[in-house]
């Protein structure tokens, strides 16, 4: 049996962590609109001001971007499935905190599913305040509850989710590189950019 004080509760987002969704939404929103903005120009992870989308045309990808047929074809970000495997194996717990709205839970977990990652629990937190593209959509996380959770490590991207750390004083947390978070200044000394899974689970002792 390991120690049990190694052991380490980790959050990790779901999108641009686990799976090539801004990838995606380029060519879906070229497919859409017309609008070509390939995945390396995203500057912003505000997508409606990356790609100069109109409110209707914003909503319209919205949907159509978290409708089950869509949502199961994100592809796997490289190492992330054998990385959190990994973690679990060796005692860790392992919760995704997604921004997705609850109406795309079953999809989600379904992906995780087929990728081997039956073991992790999934939360949908509002994170962004995404629920006015579906209306009345919702949650099943609360924001209160999620801030009774502790965690040891944070796996994100979005520089928009950094306030939800803040409670956290030990928390690591680990950026995962994208380009509309290469400009971003980091709150404290305790963020890490991370280029690649590999980095990460070095980084998770």
């Amino acid at each position: 049996m390991g120690d049990i004080k190694s052991k380490r509760s980790i959050y990790i987002d779901f999108d641009d962590c686990l799976c090539e969704t801004a990838r995606h939404f380029s060519g879906l929103i070229k497919k859409l609109f017309g609008v070509d903005v390939p995945y390396e120009k995203i500057r912003h992870f505000d997508l409606q001001r990356s790609f100069s989308l109109t409110d209707e045309q914003f909503e319209e990808m919205m949907i159509e971007a978290h409708t089950p047929k869509v949502l199961l074809s994100y592809e796997e970000t490289p190492g992330a499935v054998e990385t959190v495997n990994g973690f679990l194996d060796e005692g860790h717990e392992v919760s995704i905190i997604t921004g997705r709205p609850f109406f795309a839970y079953e999809a989600s977990r379904e992906w995780l599913d087929r990728h081997g990652l039956e073991r992790v629990r999934l939360y949908c937190l509002n994170k962004y305040g995404r629920d006015a593209f579906i209306k009345d959509s919702g949650f099943s996380l609360e924001v209160e509850d999620y801030l009774k959770m502790h965690f040891d490590y944070a796996i994100e991207d979005s520089p928009a989710a950094f306030h939800f750390f803040s409670h956290l004083k030990e928390l690591k947390v680990l950026v995962y590189d994208r380009p509309w978070n290469q400009d971003c200044a980091f709150p404290g000394e305790n963020y890490r950019r991370c280029y690649d899974w590999e980095t990460i689970r070095k980084l998770v002792v």
